[in-house]
């Protein structure tokens, strides 16, 4: 079993979608909750643009006002990326997934992903990073930060400014959330937590 609970960074209460984690997640186990029905495998516009806007606010509410690249991870980001630059009109960003290369350009880091449990190179070119640019990182879930910590060492080799991090759910039982918000300023809109076994 897992329980779904709101996050909140002085924003307004997200019940919407810890209603959509409570009654339409699927427990398949191994710390998996597949929300497919609404966040990965298809997507809500809705809700996506609501809960855009929310971490949006959470973060001007920190201070941060100018963000000109937006780097995600894998391919649901592309829908998150639309509607940051439909919010805050910066340029996108987002890794290639592939085997290192000795491209010049290219900088390369290793992450784990645990669905669907295999090690992933992520590569950014370096030509699309400049030293001024202002990055927010924007993904669904973190978990154990594997992917979370590759991508950040990708940012931070550019070099730049990695502005804040957001994500919508976070799994406290996976480590990810406790070691990073220890270094960084990281927004969720919610939580799941297992009940049990995972």
């Amino acid at each position: 079993m897992f329980h779904a609970a709101v996050l909140t960074w002085g924003g307004k209460d997200m019940q919407e979608l810890i209603d959509k984690i409570t009654n339409e997640g699927v427990h398949v186990g191994g710390g998996i909750v597949k929300l497919d029905s609404f966040l990965n495998h298809q997507v809500e516009p809705g809700l996506t643009l609501r809960m855009a806007v929310e971490l949006c606010s959470q973060f001007q509410a920190c201070g941060i006002d100018l963000v000109t690249k937006v780097v995600t991870a894998k391919s649901v980001g592309f829908l998150w990326r639309w509607v940051w630059r439909r919010i805050w009109c910066g340029v996108d960003l987002c890794p290639q997934k592939s085997f290192c290369s000795d491209d010049r350009y290219l900088l390369c880091r290793r992450g784990y992903q645990p669905n669907p449990r295999a090690h992933t190179d992520l590569m950014v070119d370096r030509r699309f990073l400049g030293p001024d640019d202002c990055v927010l990182f924007i993904d669904d879930f973190l978990a154990t930060g594997s992917t979370l910590s590759a991508l950040v060492r990708l940012v931070r080799e550019s070099p730049n400014e990695l502005a804040r991090i957001g994500f919508v759910i976070e799994k406290p039982a996976e480590g990810g959330p406790g070691v990073f918000r220890s270094r960084c300023t990281i927004l969720t809109l919610a939580t799941i937590e297992f009940v049990g076994t995972t």
